[in-house]
């Protein structure tokens, strides 16, 4: 029996040891050649090329072999900075993508086929002619204009690729333009402010830029920024109207919104009927005011989740004493109802981590309040109401916020 027993555990360890000695040998092997056939590999043939902007597909076939690895195509995307690139298809595909080109015209694409022994096939050119590359595309929207306290970027990116737009700012302590913040999207509509500036004239510029290091031209332009002051919070007060939401829960009172202490805010009924939804609240901010943006405090720990907004809406009146109605759960921006208008639609970001669950880093980035703009096009207002339909803890019937802050012209 105890024969039986070593022997067989003799026979596991063997296994065991030809494994390691296996494993050990695919991974000292594994960047050697694949194949020990050092045959120079035929060329490809029947090309074919489509050309979209700022690239090219290129369709060929392959030389008859099994020992074809893969297809290379070397190709120069700028003259101007000489840059190159190099681009890899598996033989198990008969395309090639060559992306990254600096201008609408010819470039010559060198194809080689490469075997498994990595030896190379003659060189075979290639004529490409892409399209306009997107950032040219994109920079021929470019728009620069006031906003409060700096200036707002635009540009239309219909192909929705992704693009980079940079602002600049000749700067007098350098004495010349430096780049002062930039964006990269393929969202179809890109817009941003920079701030932080006083109301004279200001010289800026922008450009647009890709992900291969090419740049347009730059547009130049002198920009006046808007004046802009942070609102005074001693001249806010609650305005009570029938279709309020409750607040009665933990003492969270509306004025709690406004008093610089992000330990406490507003926080509606969560389990005492009445509950009116969705969550809602008014208030006068004592001035007649052209809004530009509000920062936004959420309630720490409770961070995307509990009753802290997800979506919300923020609706303003210029009246004296704006009458009641009961607000809808969605309306577009600029719609009226009685002496309200919508003068904005929002919705919180996720996450800057991407994590499913906030990290440390997501908490800071978001503890001292998240920054929201008003619509250039919004009217003059002197009373607000913030409606949140959608908080992040999916029940949706309750809502807190701790502290909001607003900023525009009140002259």
């Amino acid at each position: 029996m105890n024969n039986r027993f070593f022997s067989a555990l003799y026979a596991v360890i063997a296994v065991m040891l030809l494994l390691y000695v296996t494993a050990c040998t695919k991974i000292s092997d594994f960047n050697t050649p694949a194949s020990a056939d050092k045959t120079k590999p035929g060329t490809v043939t029947d090309i074919k090329v489509t050309n979209f902007n700022g690239g090219a597909y290129i369709t060929y076939s392959l030389p008859k072999s099994d020992n074809i690895l893969y297809v290379k195509a070397n190709y120069v995307v700028n003259d101007k900075t000489g840059t190159s690139l190099e681009t890899k298809s598996s033989y198990y595909s008969d395309t090639l993508t060559v992306n990254g080109f600096a201008e609408k015209k010819e470039y010559a694409v060198i194809l080689r086929v490469v075997s498994r022994a990595n030896v190379e096939s003659d060189p075979v050119e290639v004529k490409v002619h892409p399209d306009t590359p997107v950032y040219q595309v994109v920079a021929k929207t470019l728009s620069l204009s006031a906003d409060f306290a700096g200036v707002r970027i635009n540009a239309i990116n219909e192909l929705q690729k992704n693009v980079g737009v940079v602002f600049l700012y000749n700067d007098p302590y350098y004495g010349k333009y430096t780049i002062r913040q930039q964006v990269f999207s393929s969202f179809s509509q890109i817009s941003f402010p920079s701030r932080g500036f006083d109301t004279l004239p200001k010289p800026v510029a922008a450009y647009t830029t890709d992900q291969w290091g090419n740049t347009s031209d730059t547009l130049f332009q002198t920009i006046k920024p808007l004046y802009e002051i942070e609102l005074n919070k001693s001249n806010f007060f609650e305005y009570n109207l029938p279709s309020n939401s409750k607040t009665d829960e933990f003492g969270w009172v509306t004025p709690r919104l406004w008093d610089n202490n992000n330990g406490s805010g507003w926080h509606t009924n969560q389990s005492r009927p009445p509950i009116i939804l969705p969550a809602t609240t008014s208030f006068g901010i004592g001035v007649l005011a052209k809004l530009s943006r509000f920062k936004l405090v959420p309630r720490d720990g409770y961070l995307w989740a509990h009753g802290n907004p997800k979506s919300f809406m923020l609706w303003g009146s210029s009246a004296e004493q704006p009458g009641d109605f009961s607000p809808p759960y969605f309306a577009d921006e600029g719609t009226v109802m009685g002496d309200w208008v919508n003068i904005g639609n929002y919705r919180y970001p996720d996450p800057p981590s991407g994590s499913l669950t906030p990290t440390d880093a997501d908490r800071a980035w978001a503890r001292p309040g998240t920054d929201f703009d008003v619509p250039f096009a919004a009217p003059k207002v002197k009373f607000l109401r913030v409606v949140v339909p959608e908080n992040w803890g999916g029940d949706n019937n309750f809502a807190h916020i701790m502290e909001l802050t607003f900023y525009g012209d009140p002259r």
